[in-house]
């Protein structure tokens, strides 16, 4: 199956699972519990989408592996040679079930550890985001192409935060130094969304720290519109860097190794006590 055919059914599922979400809105009929000790809000929704996708990428697919946020969230399938779909139903639990649009479907196909396919569907936005390896991003169709900025004091910049509280008080110190150097910086609480902004110019950067299935779709996007890709410091042997969601960073080409260095001099900072 080419890749064209491979993207074609991906979108078709995305939106579907889309089609999903927006009406179990509508219909306010979900219910919600906490994971992760408590920290993490997960909606039957997400487990509904999450079992759609994997049955109708088992019916296109045959048993090409997954991993997926809430029925396959095995990750000793990072570092397996061969094809891979790496799934978040909804990216942006949080915000879906308080009502807020930054709400998407990620899915990504991965081979040999590689993204070759990207697809973030925003179905309360009306934008399906999509890419393939060495041809392109596009949204709704329409190429698009990330920021050339190259002045960090005009830049807008995008993060988010762990449910953990216990870890936030280091990220805050990152967070108050990007801020005192760029124009401003968001939280719209959907790395997928992050990372398609990215790329079709309306942020000049993003990170953070997330889940493989948080940002392995918006990751191939937003490099294949012409955005950096890249971590603040090195990934683990064995775990592909398309798939190691610890300190990434993707920005406009020109401001990339300004704002590495800047984040890693705030850990610094953090590090030394004093």
């Amino acid at each position: 199956m080419s890749p064209a055919e491979r993207l074609k059914i991906t979108v078709n599922i995305a939106k579907e699972a889309g089609q999903m979400i927006v009406k179990a809105r509508q219909e306010k009929n979900f219910a919600h519990r906490y994971k992760d000790q408590g920290r993490e809000l997960v909606t039957d929704v997400d487990v509904a989408v999450d079992t759609l996708i994997s049955e109708r990428l088992q019916y296109h697919f045959g048993n090409e592996a997954r991993l997926s946020e809430e029925l396959a969230p095995n990750r000793d399938a990072l570092g397996q040679q061969g094809p891979l779909w790496v799934i978040d139903p909804i990216d942006g639990t949080v915000n879906f079930a308080h009502g807020l649009a930054h709400v998407a479907v990620s899915i990504a196909w991965v081979l040999d550890g590689r993204v070759r396919i990207g697809v973030v569907h925003a179905p309360f936005l009306g934008e399906t985001f999509t890419a393939i390896a060495a041809r392109g991003a596009w949204c709704n169709d329409t190429p698009i192409q990330a920021s050339r900025s190259d002045d960090l004091e005009r830049c807008l910049v995008a993060t988010g935060f762990p449910y953990q509280r216990d870890i936030r008080l280091p990220l805050m110190r990152r967070f108050a130094v990007v801020l005192s150097r760029c124009q401003d910086v968001r939280r719209n609480g959907s790395a997928a969304l992050d990372l398609c902004d990215v790329a079709c110019g309306r942020l000049d950067a993003y990170y953070e720290s997330v889940s493989p299935w948080d940002f392995a779709a918006g990751w191939l996007i937003a490099r294949e519109a012409g955005a950096r890709t890249g971590h603040l410091y090195a990934c683990p042997a064995g775990i592909p860097e398309d798939l190691f969601g610890e300190n990434l960073l993707v920005a406009s080409p020109a401001i990339y190794d300004e704002l590495g260095e800047l984040l890693r001099l705030a850990d610094d900072s953090a590090a030394t006590p004093g």
